[in-house]
């Protein structure tokens, strides 16, 4: 049922969601409290995702360990500067933190521009940094966010400090998603592209706030297998 939820085409986020609410009604409960804080999931729910999160990714790194060292190499090869990229993030309840990912820009990419989203054909990008993106592969390193307890597999994208500020005056409600633990996949990542409009962030901010409202294991399982396809097929949310 969640997967033929997830694989509809429908071109208006908005049915998206509608459809998507509806279908999982039934699976989970939704969340009415405005300042419940977290969603008033099950306790077995939330002690059961927190266990996901632990072993998956204590598996995950082991398992991509080859390809972890091998990506290092290849960023410390073409490009100078550090393999890895840190970066302030505002995690649950808006407390910052620091979020690991592979580089895939070049140093200082920042330096002029100031905080900006990517975009494509990015010229700010080292050889391969691309791919690394489109691939997910820069994401790896999140494993130890979610390790730290920072962050969980499954939950919205966390911003920068810079952009949340700003979002948070234009876009009622923007708060919300700030309810639970930033995630490496989500809702809004494999229904919607990444953001490169303030338009991108109103459309998959009704997405993280639907994930917090129906959240249940069935939904985080569908998350998840959506997200290998895409990584393993090449395609992108739209």
């Amino acid at each position: 049922m969640m997967t033929e939820i997830l694989e509809m085409k429908v071109a208006a986020p908005e049915r998206k969601i509608e459809t998507f609410g509806r279908r999982t009604a039934t699976a989970t409960k939704e969340v009415d409290a405005p300042d419940a804080g977290i969603s008033q999931n099950t306790k077995i729910y939330c002690v059961t995702k927190m266990m996901m999160d632990v072993v998956g990714s204590i598996i995950a790194i082991m398992v991509l360990s080859p390809l972890f060292l091998f990506v290092a190499l290849f960023i410390k090869i073409f490009s100078p500067g550090p393999v890895f990229f840190k970066q302030t993030r505002v995690g649950q309840h808006g407390k910052p933190f620091e979020i690991y990912k592979f580089r895939t820009m070049k140093v200082d990419a920042e330096k002029y521009s100031g905080p900006v989203w990517a975009t494509k054909n990015d010229n700010r990008l080292i050889p391969g940094g691309d791919f690394l993106r489109k691939s997910k592969i820069d994401e790896i390193p999140q494993f130890i966010n979610v390790l730290k307890g920072e962050m969980s597999i499954i939950g919205p994208r966390p911003e920068r400090p810079f952009f949340v500020a700003r979002l948070k005056d234009q876009i009622p409600g923007y708060e919300k998603r700030l309810r639970i633990k930033p995630g490496i996949t989500g809702l809004a990542q494999v229904l919607h592209r990444a953001d490169e409009t303030i338009r991108d962030v109103r459309k998959k901010i009704k997405y993280d706030i639907l994930y917090i409202k129906r959240m249940c294991l069935l939904t985080d399982m569908t998350i998840l297998a959506k997200t290998v396809r895409f990584i393993l097929t090449g395609a992108e949310a739209r």
